[in-house]
């Protein structure tokens, strides 16, 4: 630090600026520095455009992925170097040369994790398409997960190294960190009990990205999972978080899952039908259900189940072929209506509560009494 003071303290004296050495000097500096520039305008412009299109012509798409996860980092190391000889060819001394070249090294080690950490999401794609050409299906849900384990694990290494070139101690710092390790592990364990629960979901895969599930938590669409938490859609387009020690101990319910969806509910008809029309009716409902296209034709029971208080109940329970929200209520109201068509067309009426009031004689005279009085 105090190298770098007396440089920018030397610049500002008179016979620094007055030195006609140092302008020599700071102009090959300034060019080498632009030079740099224009090579990576021209990297930029040229040669990444014509190596990428090279890497396409390959079987696969593995050099484009590479290509494209180090264009940003290679822009930014012709910036470093460039910065890098400038400096060396300056006429004035900001740092000491070992510090310089310290920083050279762990800028470049930056770029290659940058790369490494821009490439890390490709490969999960790369692994999903080699997965499915040699027919071994790996579930959505993994390759996210396995992506921020990766990233989580280089991040770490970068850091230990570049520590490491700067001259510190990172093994006595582990060491320390095993020391403390139960009151760290008592401090974190609601972290740790995420962490698990995470591996707990994606190893039992209950359900995947994208899936619609129900927990006594939440309801909603799965839209990414992290090593704390899980991420959920509602149907009202809020994201609720839900910690994975949470989600792994709940039940679930994925209706993604369903190869049918269930309705069933029971008509209730006047007690005035006669037999031979409630008959009619419950032949014609099944008649129906076993010729609509978008009804499981598996299990189908329509059936005159029960006298009620103040209904004959016919009991009806089928599936639906499709599981989707949309098209399951498309379908139902469109047996309900021409549930209602054959009502109509036997002159059969749905039933409401009702109730009959039966008086006795002795109460009808006290009855009429009281309005002859009144």
């Amino acid at each position: 630090m105090s190298k770098f003071l007396n440089g920018i303290t030397d610049m500002f004296t008179y016979e620094f600026w007055t030195d006609m050495d140092f302008w020599l000097d700071l102009g090959v500096a300034l060019m080498i520095l632009l030079l740099f520039l224009l090579w990576r305008k021209l990297f930029t412009k040229y040669f990444f455009k014509m190596i990428l299109s090279l890497s396409k012509k390959t079987p696969t798409d593995l050099f484009t992925y590479i290509v494209i996860a180090f264009n940003k980092p290679v822009r930014t190391f012709f910036v470093i170097l460039g910065l890098f000889f400038a400096l060396k060819a300056a006429p004035f001394e900001i740092m000491e040369g070992t510090t310089l070249s310290r920083l050279m090294r762990s800028s470049i080690i930056f770029l290659i994790a940058w790369g490494i950490f821009n490439f890390i999401p490709s490969s999960s794609v790369l692994f999903s398409k080699l997965s499915t050409k040699l027919d071994f299906e790996v579930d959505k849900i993994v390759m996210p997960f396995f992506t921020k384990i990766f990233r989580f694990i280089l991040i770490a290494l970068t850091l230990s190294i570049v520590l490491e070139e700067w001259s510190y101690n990172v093994g006595g710092f582990v060491a320390g960190l095993g020391l403390g390790g139960l009151a760290f592990a008592l401090a974190a364990q609601e972290s740790i009990k995420n962490l698990l629960g995470g591996f707990i979901i994606v190893t039992e895969k209950p359900f995947t990205m994208g899936d619609w599930i129900r927990t006594p938590s939440v309801e909603g669409v799965v839209e990414d999972i992290s090593f704390r938490s899980t991420r959920i859609r509602t149907f009202a387009q809020a994201v609720v978080t839900v910690p994975n020690a949470t989600l792994s101990n709940e039940p679930i319910t994925n209706w993604s899952k369903m190869g049918k969806r269930q309705i069933t509910f029971e008509l209730g008809l006047q007690y005035d039908t006669s037999r031979e029309k409630l008959e009619t009716v419950t032949r014609r409902i099944e008649q129906l259900l076993r010729n609509h296209p978008e009804v499981h034709q598996e299990t189908i029971l329509v059936r005159f189940d029960n006298f009620g208080a103040s209904s004959m109940n016919v009991f009806i329970y089928f599936f639906t072929s499709t599981v989707m929200w949309a098209e399951f209520l498309k379908v139902k109201e469109d047996v309900n209506f021409k549930i209602m068509e054959i009502l109509e067309e036997e002159n059969v009426v749905i039933a409401f509560p009702t109730r009959t009031l039966h008086i006795g004689k002795d109460a009808q005279q006290e009855l009429k009494k009281e309005y002859s009085v009144n």
